[in-house]
């Protein structure tokens, strides 16, 4: 059952425990706000996040970045506290509090030990109620946020993900930069800022999670005191559905060139992946890891390990709602990227027509196996599965779920898989000192 179906007020264990998570509980808070938690009774931290389900792909082009403007300011003051004053707090019990925007979503958390989580909830929770919004920080933090932005021009192996999502998707907001641009961060007023935090930071809208050794009851009681008055508002709201499926995103396959005097050419080739919720997930990370997870990975052992091609060179995947991505990353000297671009094509190619070989198949399947269960045994990676289940997914999984569905993924699986989304139109993004026309 969703969210939007449970009745506020209840209770429901949506997952019990197993040999590897907690049992994991949701409340539906009058007003809509959902409390999801999980319990580890053997860990002495907890993480809790608050998150809003909006991202960057909500923004329509003029006010790109607005999702992750907020974000910034929401740290900047409260009726209760100021920016240093919530710094303070965190530091004074070594919590690890932050926040980050994706195309889909806007998180803040704070890990701490289990004795500060109340203290964890009213500082988090209060900076989601009650920020100001101060016009003064508002200026501040548009210079900070201009600053970021340079920063990330200058890193060219990140800038080209951003090269290739403007080709894929041209001027939908999944083809924009989470972080906006100059022109639009320039221009977004306060008044616009504002209205982002009243339209999109609503209990219905929220989802709260909670991971470690915690009480499920003890933080429904803890979070509905914090929310009080914006629940009182919210009436008799529900929670929004998880965001699942829509119309079919349009792409752009092609080359994409930004010429720039770097070192190192940073490529970024790929195409269309699959959504959060396709069944086809899991057989594609299989083919994914197999291709480009690892030292032992085709990619890597064909471009670094026998041609010396390249330092770094990995695959990997992006799921939304409605689309993905399938890509590899190769940075390499620039005279070396046509060799690269034969070696990977070639690659892709020969799986897309033979599939992966048994033992290819085994190898990834046991190094996806081991990175799953290794990245779940921290409060934070669990914090964040509860969010992903609750937003992105129609129902939560317990880890021996999501490993069963892995172990049942075979060679025709992935062949078939590799087959479909080997063999789409291509895309390709460069960053490198290259006359402007040249083709790859």
């Amino acid at each position: 059952m969703i969210a939007a179906e449970q009745e506020p007020g209840s209770t429901q264990r949506l997952v019990d425990a197993d040999a590897g998570s907690g049992a994991v509980h949701r409340t539906v808070l009058p007003g809509g706000l959902r409390v999801v938690t999980e319990a580890v009774p053997a860990l002495r931290s907890v993480a809790f996040g608050v998150t809003a389900d909006t991202g960057s792909r909500d923004e329509d082009t003029t006010h790109a970045g607005a999702a992750h403007f907020l974000e910034h300011l929401l740290f900047k003051g409260t009726r209760r506290r100021n920016a240093q004053e919530i710094s303070a707090l965190m530091d004074g019990v070594g919590a690890d509090h932050n926040a980050f925007t994706t195309k889909e979503q806007t998180t803040f958390y704070a890990k701490s030990l289990d004795e500060d989580l109340p203290l964890a909830i009213d500082v988090v929770s209060d900076m989601i109620t009650s920020s100001v919004l101060d016009e003064t920080e508002v200026e501040t933090e548009r210079g900070v946020i201009l600053e970021e932005i340079a920063m990330y021009e200058d890193e060219p192996s990140e800038l080209v993900d951003d090269v290739f999502a403007a080709r894929f998707f041209g001027e939908i907001p999944l083809g924009r930069p989470i972080l906006g641009t100059r022109e639009t961060i320039g221009a977004l007023s306060r008044e616009r800022i504002r209205e982002q935090y009243a339209n999109c930071y609503v209990p219905a809208n929220l989802v709260v999670s909670a991971a470690g050794n915690l009480d499920h009851e003890q933080v429904v009681d803890w979070v509905a005191a914090a929310f009080d008055e914006q629940l009182r508002a919210a009436g008799d709201a529900r929670p929004a559905p998880p965001r699942i499926g829509g119309a079919p995103v349009e792409t752009h396959p092609g080359a994409a060139l930004l010429s720039r005097d770097t070192e190192q050419a940073h490529l970024l080739l790929g195409g269309s992946g699959v959504s959060h919720t396709d069944e086809r997930r899991h057989a594609l990370r299989v083919l994914t890891c197999v291709l480009g997870g690892g030292p032992s990975s085709r990619l890597f052992q064909e471009v670094r390990e026998r041609r010396g091609l390249a330092y770094a060179v990995h695959g990997f995947t992006s799921c939304y709602a409605d689309a993905g991505l399938f890509q590899v990353y190769v940075g390499c000297l620039p005279d070396k990227i046509d060799e690269v671009l034969s070696v990977c094509r070639a690659e892709l190619a020969d799986v897309a027509a033979h599939g992966v070989a048994e033992g290819e198949l085994a190898r990834a399947k046991g190094q996806l196996r081991g990175s799953q269960v290794l990245g779940t045994e921290g409060a934070s990676a669990r914090m964040s599965r509860l969010t992903t289940h609750e937003l992105s997914h129609p129902r939560h999984y317990s880890l021996a779920e999501d490993l069963a569905l892995l172990d049942a993924v075979t060679q025709a699986d992935v062949r078939r898989v590799a087959a479909d989304i080997l063999t789409r139109p291509e895309a390709l993004a460069v960053i490198g000192p290259f006359p402007e026309g040249r083709t790859f």
